[in-house]
């Protein structure tokens, strides 16, 4: 620092130096950038951090900055959305030296040799943060030089001291992929893409059910509970819909959100990204919304996730699940819903027992959040924020007691299609499975099959129907086509035991 500025500053500091803060002064000033000294730029970001002490202001940065750390907001298409940037160092990325260290190791081991630019690639952390680290190893005989690499990186190498060490961290827990992101990070990011900051239009709810039908008045029940963003009941007769309508409901929220590939609790690691429960959806290559580079890659940009769950349900679903063979932690179905829905289809024929599930979600519904138990015997509060699904052929009052029913604030029961929904359902249908709708085959079978033997109408016969005429004429080589003939055999087959 000059001589110069060395003055400047003592004389700002003295200003309010009768009864005034003199750091009250630097925060009012604001600093001028100079474009002649270079040291002049570290000063004016130095009296910049002191006037934000001195306002107050840099003390709400730094708590609020302690608990984002690497994620931001920006604003897109006018709205406000979560964006994870990618951290300066280790620190501000929610991890320790060891921890980063450890991944390295297991990577090396598993893979051989490996650039410094892979192995940071790996573990989805910045070069520039990695490579230090890397030299650290090798000084302490860890890693070895196997050769040269591209734009100034080495080719590294376990020596027997490091394989040594690696394999004792394999022993605790084989994973080495992406470093994971700090609890309270991931906290963060599902309070800022919760759902009930987003509330669905009519528009949003039409666009959502727009590759099915859907009437008026189902339509204006079922928008206030998707509103709410906390649960429902869907209860009807089989067979008209209710899986269809619960598993599109979610496309009624924003569209897209981020999550961690895994998580960090104090050492542990807990897998939260699934690609089977997932849809991954990088940004495009041009996007406009954040520069790639900037993007902490420790985090995964899905479509906003609808799991759908049914007889298979078990307690331990709704649990970490340790493998004990690996080490690994999987998250449960709640923690990968974040965020999104989660459809437990056929409520009551699950293998656990309707109070046992009851009993571990009681708490978590009228809360809205959940405690889950660590292998290393930690207990950690998570968020518990998606909108869940019950969708039943069962009387939900036969199911359920009045306290659970009672934090599932909508009940809505999916009731048949009228004839002329039913004939409405038939003509959307031929037009997706190559059919020239035809008036008089659908009265035929509306008429034979329905009037006259008292049937009900249900949503999916039309659908199922159809695709028996089609398998019938792809079968017979012929034209698919509507026929009084054809509906017979296809209602012979479908109504055979019902």
């Amino acid at each position: 620092m000059s001589k110069g500025n060395d003055s400047g500053l003592l004389q700002l500091l003295k200003k309010d130096a009768k009864g005034g803060d003199p750091w009250a002064s630097l925060a009012a000033k604001a600093p001028q950038e100079d474009e002649g000294h270079a040291g002049d730029s570290k000063l004016n970001d130095m009296l910049r951090r002191i006037g934000e002490l001195a306002s107050g202001e840099g003390q709400e940065k730094g708590r609020i900055g302690a608990q984002v750390r690497g994620v931001v907001s920006t604003i897109v298409d006018g709205a406000e959305e979560f964006v994870p940037i990618e951290p300066t160092d280790i620190r501000d990325a929610g991890l320790t030296e060891s921890e980063v260290e450890s991944l390295a190791l297991k990577y090396l081991l598993a893979r051989g040799d490996s650039s410094g630019r892979d192995i940071a690639d790996q573990v989805k952390l910045p070069f520039v943060m990695v490579e230090p680290l890397l030299r650290q190893l090798k000084f302490d005989q860890l890693l070895v030089y196997r050769g040269a690499s591209q734009m100034n990186d080495y080719v590294y190498q376990l020596t027997d001291l490091g394989r040594e060490r690696a394999r004792r961290f394999m022993d605790h827990c084989t994973y080495f992929g992406s470093a994971p992101v700090a609890l309270s990070d991931y906290i963060v990011s599902v309070k800022r893409q919760s759902l009930e900051q987003q509330h669905p239009t009519e528009g949003d709810l039409r666009r959502a059910f727009d590759d099915i039908l859907i009437n008026e008045r189902m339509l204006n029940r079922l928008g206030p509970a998707i509103n709410s963003g906390r649960g429902m009941f869907l209860f009807g007769r089989a067979g008209n819909g209710k899986t269809t309508i619960a598993e599109r409901v979610t496309k009624a929220f924003g569209q897209f959100i981020w999550i961690p590939r895994s998580i960090g609790v104090d050492g542990e690691v807990m897998r939260l990204f699934d690609p089977v429960n997932h849809e991954e959806c990088p940004l495009p290559p041009n996007t406009e919304l954040l520069n790639q580079s900037q993007i902490d890659q420790r985090w995964v940009r899905i479509r906003r996730p609808t799991i759908v769950v049914g007889g298979e349900l078990t307690l331990e679903n709704l649990e970490v699940t340790l493998n004990r063979s690996t080490g690994i932690s999987e998250s449960p179905l709640q923690l990968k819903s974040n965020c999104g829905t989660l459809v437990v289809d056929d409520f009551g024929r699950q293998k656990m027992s309707i109070d046992s599930l009851l009993n571990r979600w009681i708490v978590p519904l009228e809360k809205r959040m959940d405690f889950l138990n660590m292998p290393n015997g930690k207990k950690i509060q998570v968020p518990f924020d998606q909108l869940i699904i019950f969708s039943t052929n069962l009387e939900p009052r036969d199911l359920v007691d009045e306290a659970f029913l009672r934090r599932i604030p909508y009940k809505i029961e999916i009731i048949d299609p009228t004839e002329q929904e039913f004939r409405d359902l038939v003509k959307m249908m031929c037009g997706r499975l190559g059919f020239t709708y035809d008036e008089r085959p659908v009265d035929y079978l509306i008429e034979t099959h329905y009037r006259k033997v008292n049937r009900p109408f249900r949503c999916c016969q039309p659908r199922d129907l159809l695709q028996q005429v089609r398998n019938y004429c792809l079968f017979r080589k012929t034209p698919p086509k509507l026929s009084e003939e054809y509906f017979d055999l296809a209602c012979e087959n479908y109504f055979a035991v019902m």
